[in-house]
């Protein structure tokens, strides 16, 4: 389907990677790995085609669709959610509209026998035989289909694109993409704006209806189910590996063995011949054995050993304070924003230690809830926070809310009081911002570093009730191990709002479920919550 040849990227001369060579073949749903800054997205814009490369080729039928998903985009902001999504098929109207043109020419043109008007219906012909053989769509059918699957409602069909949060039109272009129905579809970081039934939604289509997927994702439970092979871009190079994302550990792991036994016999190798050379170099009876050597040791290719992120981060939170029996007590609390009602009547205790989970659809009222346990907005019912309970929040934009023409050290410096103001430095190493990299302006982080950023700030202070909102958006897979372990290890309660089942998975033993304008506490941890869904969705549809 798809070939790329030799393909290198250098930035100011130096490679990024060098003379890569790989293939597309239908079926295919790769994962594409490798550490921050390894070339993933980059590698990801050449096949889609709005990058060059330094050198090489990417090549494939002339017919083939390539569609593409990336981080950051814009929609129209003068459509609805309906005409923005209906532009996938905008190629295919305007190939109508055109056929209509030329069969007009036609009609009113009598110069029947000149090559101007052979043209014109060779043109049509053309036209029409590529027109016809695309697959019958009920457009309108296909884009409801696909908006309620990606968790829009009927009644957003008819909103302007403008009022939309960017996960919202995220959303949009996702929709559009799985719509124009691509033979390649590129998804970079798909899963960071889309709740745990949109991922899953996701999931399915792509494994049941997509032709070939690439997809580079931090989401290790989305990319375990939806992948069958691994590209690590590493060094410059890249490694193919005809296996999904948890095979691919266990044998990078061998490979990284198997290199470092063989780096080490070398090195053992090199280390004998130049004793040789330096104890026998002016002994006139050795003197071949000495050149011959000497010439060996400059032929020798040098073995490497494929480098691993060995940037740590140890993130530990401060004892927390003992907080009274039930931090957070809900006696029917709802929620009203206009006419709009988010939820009622919900009803919970929270016992300290406990760490629970807050999933549901978008726009359902985890991050309302949330706002109220805050109380940073008014709501019905009473919210009683326990005794001595110190709240640390980590809401979905903070990393967005940190000014922007600050360092990272004026950042931290700002905020810290007491005897770790005498420590920023080695806490900003702790969290990978070591050297000159704590005297970088926020402006220029990455999403990664700005998260990393505003979890420091969480840290500075001595918390017992953790609320943490999307924590994980924009964390790479080890980082965001490191936090859990941090959260499992933390003495005190924690609310997590979260659509990252494996980052839940371990971490909380009790599941809020936010829907159809209630609150609903499950017993279970994640697993067995979906689990339980899944059960109930199946006798849902035997009941109809």
């Amino acid at each position: 389907m798809l070939s790329v040849d030799a393909l290198t990227v250098e930035f100011g001369g130096q490679p990024l990677f060098q003379d890569i060579s790989f293939v597309i073949n239908e079926g295919d749903r790769i994962a594409l790995m490798g550490k921050n800054g390894a070339g993933k997205s980059t590698l990801l814009k050449i096949l889609s085609g709005t990058r060059e490369p330094t050198r090489g080729s990417i090549s494939y039928p002339k017919e083939l669709v390539v569609a593409y998903l990336p981080q950051h985009l814009l929609t129209e902001d003068t459509r609805t959610v309906f005409e923005e999504t209906a532009t996938a098929f905008s190629a295919i109207t305007e190939m109508e509209s055109k056929i209509a043109e030329l069969n007009e020419q036609l009609t009113i043109r009598t110069d029947y026998e000149s090559d101007s008007y052979m043209e014109l219906i060779e043109q049509v012909s053309a036209l029409s035989e590529q027109f016809y053989s695309i697959e019958e769509i009920n457009y309108d059918a296909d884009i409801e289909k696909t908006l309620l699957g990606l968790g829009f409602e009927r009644k957003d069909f008819t909103r302007k694109t403008s009022e939309l949060s960017g996960g919202w039109r995220m959303r949009i272009e996702l929709a559009k993409i799985l719509l124009r129905r691509p033979d390649v579809i590129l998804l970079d970081e798909p899963t960071n704006h889309l709740d745990i039934e949109s991922i899953q939604w996701l999931e399915e289509f792509l494994i049941n209806s997509a032709k070939a997927v690439v997809v580079i994702s931090h989401d290790r439970a989305f990319v375990d189910n939806i992948t069958t092979r691994t590209i690590e871009v590493t060094m410059g190079r890249i490694y193919d590996y005809k296996a999904k994302y948890s095979h691919y550990l266990e044998l990078r792991k061998e490979r990284r063995e198997q290199q470092q036994k063989q780096y080490d016999e070398q090195q053992k190798f090199i280390a004998e011949t130049t004793d040789f050379i330096e104890r026998f170099k002016g002994t006139y009876s050795k003197t071949n054995q000495v050149q011959s050597r000497v010439k060996m040791l400059e032929k020798l290719p040098l073995l490497e050993v494929d480098e691993e992120d060995s940037s740590a981060l140890r993130l530990k939170f401060p004892p927390s304070p003992r907080s009274g029996n039930y931090p957070v007590t809900a006696e029917n609390v709802g929620k009203i924003y206009g006419e709009k009602r988010i939820f009622e009547n919900a009803n919970f205790m929270i016992e300290r230690g406990e760490k629970i989970a807050f999933v549901g659809k978008n726009g359902e009222g985890k991050s309302t809830l949330v706002k109220c346990i805050m109380q940073e907005i008014e709501h019905e019912g009473v919210l009683t926070l326990g005794h001595n309970v110190k709240i640390g929040y980590f809401a979905q934009n903070q990393a967005s809310l940190l000014e922007e023409n600050l360092t990272v050290f004026q950042t931290i410096d700002d905020v810290a009081v007491g005897d770790i103001r005498n420590n920023i430095k080695n806490l900003l190493g702790a969290f990978m911002f070591g050297g000159d990299a704590s005297f970088k302006k926020v402006k220029v982080l990455s999403g990664g570093e700005r998260t990393r950023l505003a979890m420091i700030k969480l840290l500075l202070e001595p918390v017992n009730l953790l609320i943490l909102d999307e924590p994980t958006n924009h964390l790479d897979m080890k980082t965001k191990d490191i936090l859990k372990q941090a959260l499992v290890d933390f003495d005190g309660t924690i609310i997590v709002v979260s659509h990252d089942r494996d980052f839940l998975d371990g971490l909380v033993t009790k599941v809020y479920e936010f829907g159809n304008q209630k609150v609903t506490e499950h017993l279970e941890d994640i697993y067995g919550f979906l689990a339980k869904k899944k059960m109930e969705n199946l006798r849902e549809i035997e009941r109809k």
